[in-house]
C-alpha cells in the first residue's frame, strides 16, 4: 500500500468512527464529498483493501505488448532509424513498419531503455516573433542549406523557398553547390505550380546582390546612377518580382528553422528509400513537399492569395537563364567562352549587321541561343576562328568641279560691263559710273 493509500484509509476510518465529517475530509484530501462517501461505504463493506487500485499487479488491456516494445527497441538500434528523432521515428513506424503507437508511448519506451532524442526541446528565452504576412504569395523566403544529406558523407546544397504566411514549402532543389541555376529552378517551380509572388526575401549573397551595391554614394543615387543587376536580379525585374535583402540570418528565421527540421528528417527518409543520387532525390522531393505541407503548414489569415499568373507573352526559358551581350562580326559570327559561333535561321546563315549587339542566352534547358532585334535564333559552333573579310571600299562618283570663268568672261572684263551699264544711263550719270569703275580697278 502506498503512502497516499494509507492516508485515504486513515481518513476513511475517521469518517466511519465519526471523528471527521465528509466536508472536512474533502477539504483535507482534495477529493470531492461524493468520492469520500463512496470510499467510506467501500471500506465498510470490503475492508482496507478497497483503497488499493484494482489493477494493482495486473496489466492493462490496452498496454503495449512486450513483443512490440522489443521490436521498437530493435528498430531504433538499426542503421535505418538510429538518426531519427523520437517524433519522426513514431511517424516512420506507422508509415513503413505498420506499428501504430502514440508519440508519448514511443517516448516512454525509448527513454526507459536509455535513448535520447537528438531534437530534444530546450527551453529558450521567449522573444517576439515577426507576424506572418496575411496572404499567400505576399512574401516568399528563399535560401540554401549545405549539408550531408546522404549518409555517404557527401555535402550538397538544398535550395528551397517557403511561404511566409503559411510556412508551407513551395519548392526544393538539390545541387552540388549553392548556384544560380538551382535558384532559377526553384523560381521556375514556384511560378509553374503557384504563380508569381509579390516579393522574394533573400540574403546578400552575390547571386542576388552585386558586391558593388554598397559602393554607390548618395550623390550617385540622386544623379540616377545604378549598379548593374546580377543575373538573378535581372530575371526578377523582368518578371516583376521585388527583391528584399535580409541583413542577418535571424531575419529569415522561418526558413532557418525549416533547415533544422529537414536536416533531421530528410536524410532518414532518403536512406530508407535507398536514394543516393541528386537526380533521384530531386524526383522524391515533389512527393515529400506534399506530405510535409499537409503536416506542418498553417492556414493564412486571408484565404485570398497574392500569387499572380505568368504573362502568356513571357517565356521562362528565355528569362531564367544567363544573358550576356556580344558584338557580331562579319559573317554573322561572334565569340563566347573561347569558341566561335554563327547565327542561323532555318539552317541558313542569318544576316546580321556587322558590329551590332547580340544577346547570348545560356542554360541547361535551352543550351545556347542568341537574341537579335527581339527575336531568338539558333546558333552553330565553328571549328576555327572565321577569317576576317576585307572591307570593301565603295567608290564614289567623281564630283563635278566648280566652273571657273574664263579670262574673257564678262565677270573678268570690266569694259563690257561698264559700257553696258553706261549705255543705260544719261550722260552725267555715265561719267559718275566710269569714275566708280576706275576706283574699283585701282583697289584691286
Amino acid at each position: 500500500m502506498t503512502q497516499e493509500e494509507r492516508t485515504r484509509l486513515y481518513i476513511a476510518r475517521s469518517l466511519i468512527d465519526g471523528r471527521m465529517t465528509i466536508r472536512e475530509a474533502a477539504e483535507l484530501s482534495g477529493l470531492s464529498e461524493r468520492q469520500w462517501k463512496r470510499i467510506k461505504k467501500g471500506v465498510k463493506e470490503w475492508g482496507d483493501a478497497f483503497v488499493i487500485h484494482k489493477n494493482r499487479g495486473r496489466k492493462a488491456h490496452n498496454a503495449v505488448s512486450d513483443e512490440v516494445r522489443e521490436q521498437v527497441i530493435v528498430l531504433k538500434n538499426s542503421s535505418k532509424y538510429e538518426k531519427a528523432n523520437f517524433s519522426h521515428f513514431q511517424e516512420l513506424l506507422d508509415k513503413y513498419e505498420s506499428i501504430k503507437l502514440s508519440k508519448p508511448t514511443v517516448y516512454r519506451i525509448l527513454a526507459a531503455n536509455g535513448f535520447t532524442s537528438p531534437k530534444r526541446h530546450i527551453h529558450r528565452n521567449c522573444h517576439r516573433r515577426r507576424k506572418r504576412k496575411p496572404r499567400r504569395g505576399m512574401l516568399v523566403i528563399m535560401d540554401a542549406s549545405p549539408y550531408c544529406w546522404f549518409f555517404d558523407g557527401r555535402e550538397y546544397s538544398l535550395h528551397g523557398a517557403v511561404d511566409d504566411a503559411t510556412g508551407e514549402i513551395l519548392a526544393l532543389f538539390f545541387a552540388p553547390t549553392e548556384c544560380l541555376e538551382a535558384y532559377f529552378e526553384v523560381v521556375r517551380h514556384i511560378i509553374t505550380v503557384h504563380g508569381e509572388p509579390l516579393a522574394l526575401y533573400v540574403d546578400r549573397h552575390t547571386i542576388f546582390r552585386s558586391p558593388n551595391a554598397d559602393k554607390l554614394s548618395i550623390d550617385d543615387e540622386l544623379a540616377g546612377k545604378r549598379i548593374k543587376d546580377t543575373q538573378f536580379g535581372r530575371a526578377m525585374r523582368q518578371l516583376g518580382i521585388n527583391l528584399i535583402y535580409a541583413k542577418s540570418g535571424q531575419a529569415k528565421g522561418r526558413i532557418e528553422r525549416l533547415w533544422e527540421t529537414l536536416q533531421s528528417r530528410l536524410p532518414v527518409e532518403l536512406n530508407l528509400l535507398g536514394i543516393t543520387t541528386v537526380e533521384e532525390a530531386n524526383a522524391f522531393l515533389k512527393r515529400f513537399i506534399v506530405e510535409y505541407n499537409q503536416k506542418f503548414a498553417v492556414e493564412p489569415e486571408d484565404p485570398e492569395p497574392d500569387f499572380r499568373p505568368l504573362d502568356e507573352q513571357l517565356n521562362l526559358d528565355y528569362i531564367l537563364c544567363i544573358r550576356d551581350t556580344r558584338k557580331a562580326d562579319n559573317g554573322s559570327t561572334f565569340s563566347y567562352e573561347g569558341s566561335y559561333y554563327r547565327i542561323i535561321r532555318n539552317g541558313k546563315v542569318m544576316p546580321v549587321i556587322s558590329k551590332s549587339t547580340v544577346t547570348v542566352l545560356k542554360s541547361s534547358r535551352i543550351g545556347l541561343k542568341v537574341e537579335y532585334s527581339g527575336t531568338i535564333y539558333e546558333i552553330e559552333k565553328l571549328e576555327e576562328k572565321p577569317k576576317k573579310q576585307p572591307e570593301t571600299k565603295t567608290k564614289h562618283a567623281n564630283k563635278p568641279k566648280p566652273a571657273v570663268p574664263s579670262a574673257s568672261h564678262p565677270w573678268r572684263t570690266n569694259s563690257r560691263s561698264s559700257s553696258f551699264a553706261a549705255s543705260l544711263l544719261e550722260e552725267p550719270d555715265r561719267e559718275i559710273l566710269e569714275a566708280l569703275y576706275s576706283s574699283r580697278l585701282a583697289w584691286r
